[in-house]
């Protein structure tokens, strides 16, 4: 139960033995200075920020002596960088940008795979672009710099022989490219996000548009960088515009490797007992399950969420 006495007792006395130093004072009923965890996202209006907004809100509402809160970010390569350096605690990125694994201990490690990333290609409909070979000679947004965005959408361009300088890229944030793109300043531009993606569907309603099918250059990217890449659709019922096929990459919530164990196990465990309220901010995130949740590899999870997955097998 929510809030429930008995959840609090356990989960404050888990907090008090995993951060002593920290939670001494709220232990013995004193005010104390409350953990901080600092959630990297990305663009307002993506995925990763409406994910992060409601998972705050629960844990803030759940886990006493803890405050969580959100950042804005690049998305996928700087959230990677900020829970490297100790600047967050959490954060989403894509499977594509994490960091080597091989030698030493990892800075960060998985909590969760959440759900899949999508790559979209959007033009106008009354432009001159139909494939992505098309792209040449135009004007590109490939997503801003820190991006998983723009990690994917060179990997693509570089598959499908686009080479530098054969495409006018531009390094835009998602509200930025929208915006480019409605003036005509680019041709297309390319973003990385689970469905729906808030900007391009209110981007739609508003504006003739295509999305162009990139399921082809699903297997040349797997044979020549990762084997994470798969195919997924967008169906028509996404965007009410004709179904295309597309690369995906699987996301994932990962965590500073030096977060307590017990803290980690109640973040993973509220991950996944309050998905049904999760996916009410954004349907991608309802789409979880302990099942696929464990699917992080090449990160290994932090053993406090693995502690969860155990315990919570039927």
């Amino acid at each position: 139960m929510v809030g429930s006495p008995r959840l609090t007792r356990r989960v404050t006395l888990a907090l008090c033995v995993a951060v002593p130093m920290v939670l001494t004072s709220a232990c013995a009923d004193r005010p104390a200075e409350p953990i901080r965890i600092r959630i990297a996202t990305g663009s307002p209006t993506a995925v990763y920020y409406a994910f992060g907004r409601s998972l705050v809100k629960i844990i803030n509402r759940e886990i006493p002596g803890v405050r969580a809160s959100v950042a804005i970010t690049a998305a996928s390569a700087e959230n990677v960088a900020l829970v490297s350096q100790g600047s967050a605690e959490l954060g989403f990125t894509q499977a594509d940008t994490l960091p080597s694994t091989s030698g030493g201990d990892p800075a960060v490690l998985g909590v969760a795979r959440i759900y899949d990333d999508l790559l979209h290609l959007v033009v106008r409909d009354d432009g001159p672009i139909h494939r992505l070979e098309d792209l040449r000679g135009r004007k590109v947004s490939v997503g801003a710099t820190g991006s998983g965005t723009e990690i994917t959408a060179s990997r693509l361009l570089d598959v499908a022989g686009l080479t530098p300088g054969s495409v006018d890229t531009r390094r835009l944030g998602l509200d930025s490219s929208v915006a480019a793109l409605r003036r005509g300043e680019i041709d297309g531009f390319l973003f990385s996000g689970g469905l729906p993606v808030q900007a391009v569907a209110e981007f739609v309603q508003h504006t003739p548009t295509r999305i162009i099918d990139l399921g082809e250059w699903t297997e040349p990217m797997r044979q020549r960088y990762s084997q994470v890449y798969v195919s997924r659709d967008i169906p028509t019922s996404v965007y009410g515009l004709a179904p295309v096929t597309t690369v995906a990459d699987p996301n994932y919530l990962i965590v500073s490797a030096k977060l307590p164990r017990s803290l980690v196990y109640e973040l993973t465990r509220l991950l996944m007992e309050r998905r049904m309220e999760l996916g009410q901010a954004h349907p991608a995130a309802g789409r979880m399950s302990p099942q696929s949740a464990i699917a992080t590899a090449p990160l290994p999870l932090h053993a406090g969420a693995a502690d969860y997955y155990r315990a919570s097998k039927p």
